[in-house]
């Protein structure tokens, strides 16, 4: 039986694996770890996205194509939690990226938490939630300046 900390570092491997293949481009290796009922709630709209959409390289081929050039990923302060055959994580991760036909990239930091099931040998992504906080001023606008 597989312990708890290999488990959390399968995990870990897991999200590295994740951010490497963002940062290269490579969709249907980002995909490829999703499990077949994902649910994800992402940056952008709309609210949900369901497993048609969050498994199709295509979708993510599309967001990349947004962007001049590579988009750069960082996963920080990953924190793993394995109980039985399902586990969590989450962590603050930075994506900059310059979008097409701008000149100059952004900076954004956001919050990110994973949901895994493990099926036989290896684990799968079952849910991706992200998101940004907002100011509680009145204005509502997302907190895009935040950093760790």
């Amino acid at each position: 039986m597989t312990s708890t900390i290999d488990q959390q570092n399968e995990i870990r491997a897991l999200i590295a694996d994740q951010a490497a293949a963002i940062r290269a481009g490579d969709a249907e290796a980002v995909v490829a770890r999703y499990a077949p009922d994902i649910v994800a709630f992402t940056l952008a709209p709309p609210l949900l996205h369901g497993p048609a959409e969050t498994r199709d390289p295509e979708t993510l081929r599309g967001w990349f194509a947004g962007f001049s050039g590579p988009v750069d990923y960082e996963v920080r302060d990953l924190h793993v939690t394995v109980g039985g055959d399902v586990a969590y994580a989450h962590s603050l991760n930075r994506l900059t990226a310059v979008p097409a036909g701008q000149p100059e990239p952004f900076t954004l930091w956001f919050r990110s938490t994973v949901c895994l099931r493990r099926e036989g040998d290896r684990w799968l992504i079952t849910h991706q939630h992200q998101s940004t906080p907002f100011h509680m001023d009145g204005t509502f606008a997302a907190a895009l300046d935040l950093q760790p």
